[in-house]
């Protein structure tokens, strides 16, 4: 055999490996922080690892299927009410996305590429595959993402309901409309629509890919598998080909990491700790602003600026008692905004100033 494809095996191999231990272990994104390491000890330690560059293509085609599958026609006949929340949530995160990146750039040995991607609000999986075909430190990136990810999924809900315990239900929140209904979901989850999906997400992924747009090929297959969704319900993606996703993406990243990445993670503390502050200030200003000019109670309108995933605040909204349905349209808005447009923006600035 090849050797080639034997250590292609092999990365696969420990990848999964690792990666499912980890997610046993309910670590947030566990499957693609155990491919990574998986993938990177192999790296490291045996010179072992490898990825064809291919695959970069095939998870930004596969997660923009996913993202594209996520919107529903119900969530479209709510798009005229809440596109003025949408406006602030997505100026905020733009402003603290381009604030937060040059400071990072400005206190840290990290590029500005890498700088600004790191603070994308986009999916942990995604978003370092991006990163790295647009030039930066995919691996950095995919740390900053891991740890935004923990914030949203197991500190922020904490430290709002935390608040919202010790603050004094007023009479103005009691009074605020919400909206209760249900989404509609899709019920088409045949093989073929399956099948459909992905050669459409493939074909417009492809063409994407040669018109030189920064992510295109990502881009592209969000835009064609939403136009399949909404205008002839027949798109599906099972979540077992997300989690294939996540460790391919790991799997890749993994196996560009050597011993000097890992040595130079002590530079990320800073970065890092200007992350974790700039969300947290979001959360709270940004909430605040959505809930006294968008009807939220507070509650909900921090919810809306956590920088989790829309499935995991479908589980921690209703795990808090939180019952409108906005909170999970804007979430995936959000996802299909923030990663259909920052990079392009990102991209714009790096020309800007000849990055």
């Amino acid at each position: 055999m090849n050797m080639t494809y034997l250590y292609l095996l092999l990365t696969l191999l420990i990848g999964t490996l690792v990666g499912l231990v980890i997610n046993r272990l309910k670590v947030p994104g566990g499957l693609l922080v155990g491919a990574i390491v998986g993938a990177a000890l192999l790296n490291i330690f045996f010179s072992a690892a490898y990825m064809p560059n291919q695959t970069k293509l095939l998870v930004q085609i596969i997660a923009g299927a996913f993202i594209g599958c996520s919107m529903e026609k119900s969530d479209v006949k709510r798009l005229p009410k809440i596109i003025k929340p949408t406006m602030i949530m997505i100026s905020a995160l733009l402003i603290l996305n381009l604030t937060a990146g040059v400071l990072i750039h400005l206190s840290s040995p990290l590029d500005l590429v890498t700088s600004f991607m790191s603070v994308v609000p986009g999916g942990i999986s995604d978003t370092p595959i991006i990163a790295d075909v647009m030039g930066a430190d995919g691996p950095k990136v995919a740390v900053m993402q891991i740890v935004r990810q923990v914030l949203g999924i197991g500190v922020f809900p904490l430290l709002i309901r935390t608040y919202d315990d010790r603050r004094k239900k007023s009479e103005e929140d009691s009074s605020k409309e919400t909206y209760k209904e249900k989404r509609h979901k899709s019920k088409t989850k045949s093989w073929q629509a399956l099948i459909s999906t992905l050669v459409v997400a493939a074909i417009f992924g492809l063409i994407g890919n040669k018109t030189g747009i920064p992510a295109g090929a990502f881009v592209f297959s969000i835009a064609s598998v939403l136009i399949l969704k909404l205008l002839f319900d027949f798109a599906y993606m099972p979540k077992w080909l997300k989690k294939f996703a996540q460790i391919l993406s790991g799997c890749y990243l993994g196996s560009t990491i050597i011993m000097s990445d890992v040595l130079d993670l002590r530079y990320l503390l800073i970065p890092l700790f200007i992350i974790i502050i700039g969300y947290m200030a979001n959360c709270f200003i940004t909430g605040i602003i959505l809930s006294k000019t968008c009807g939220f109670t507070r509650k909900e309108a921090m919810l809306i600026t956590t920088p989790a995933g829309a499935s995991d605040m479908a589980l921690i909204s209703s795990d808090m008692g939180v019952e409108n349905t906005d909170v999970i349209i804007l979430q995936i808005l959000r996802a299909v905004i923030v990663m259909t447009f920052f990079p392009q923006i990102i991209n714009f600035i790096m020309y800007l100033f000849g990055g």
